[in-house]
């Protein structure tokens, strides 16, 4: 599922587009698992790749990147931050993220530096990859591009019946 939703949102970002409210309650999941990103009413296209969002615009704060909370400026860079909040939402199986944490009290840790731990049973190579999404600097953190390679790639070795393209 991972890999097809970062698969999708590399279409997203090779169109110039933004997502803005990337979250697995956005993700639909249809026969044989095959994953469809929904919910554009916050998608924007972009130019200079970036886009500033009005004051007073609502977000998901706990699945958006702290330069799109704080400052209303969003990327595609912000969507991999979204992204990485996702795949603990799937390592979970559908927790909120940042347990126990209300929203004034995440924007202050995250800006502070905080990152949720490894959540439990996740291998610590795909917590590895959340950390990259949750890069301060958004031109640190990954590409979609090779988030979905990266997916693709770990799938295919840690799962013997994985081929690539598969719904998992």
């Amino acid at each position: 599922m991972a890999a097809q939703i970062a698969d999708g949102m590399a279409y997203i970002e090779r169109m110039n587009y933004i997502h803005r409210d990337l979250r697995a309650a956005n993700i639909l999941v249809g026969d044989n698992l095959v994953c469809k990103i929904a919910d554009f009413g916050l998608a924007r296209l972009i130019e200079d790749n970036e886009y500033t969002a009005r004051q007073g615009a609502k977000f998901p704060i706990k699945w958006t990147a702290p330069e799109a909370a704080l400052y209303g400026r969003f990327t595609i860079k912000s969507d991999v931050w979204s992204f990485g909040i996702l795949l603990t939402e799937l390592v979970t199986k559908g927790r909120v993220p940042y347990p126990g944490m209300v929203n004034r009290e995440v924007l202050e840790q995250v800006e502070r530096g905080y990152r949720m731990p490894c959540p439990q049973g996740c291998p610590e190579s795909l917590h590895e990859l959340m950390k990259l999404c949750w890069k301060k600097d958004p031109d640190e953190r990954p590409t979609f591009e090779y988030i979905q390679s990266f997916l693709e790639d770990y799938f295919t070795a840690t799962e013997p019946q994985y081929q690539p393209g598969d719904n998992l």
